[in-house]
């Protein structure tokens, strides 16, 4: 029962980092609002482009980790990508976005990575 739920839970996150990938990619102004820092008119789209491509290539890399590497391959890169959902935390309360955004959905997301790491360490 443990592994479905661990090798289930992995690959939701990762699949879910794919698409956030993508929604940077087709919708960078939008995506930045749901980040919790709206990005400028006038700023430079390149870094929302950036953001999109490298979210998508974190959540592709996380699934060949796991279909090719293994659990425990996949636990360790998950407990090192917990520190983005964490760093995105202090960069939203940084930039005046809401708590409600920096907790309710980067620290929260940051915690079920880990409980993702933890049951992938534990299969």
């Amino acid at each position: 029962m443990l592994t479905p739920l661990a090798y289930g839970l992995a690959i939701l996150l990762n699949l879910f980092v794919v698409f956030i990938g993508a929604r940077f990619l087709l919708a960078p102004r939008a995506s930045a609002a749901g980040y919790g820092v709206p990005a400028k008119a006038d700023g430079d789209a390149a870094y929302l482009t950036i953001k999109g491509l490298r979210d998508g290539a974190f959540g592709i890399l996380g699934l060949v980790l796991l279909a090719f590497a293994g659990a425990h391959a996949e636990a360790w890169f998950m407990l090192v990508v917990a520190l983005v959902p964490l760093g995105d935390t202090a960069i939203v309360l940084r930039h005046l976005g809401t708590r409600a955004t920096a907790f309710g959905i980067h620290f929260a997301t940051a915690v079920v990575v880990l409980i993702s790491a933890a049951l992938l360490f534990a299969v």
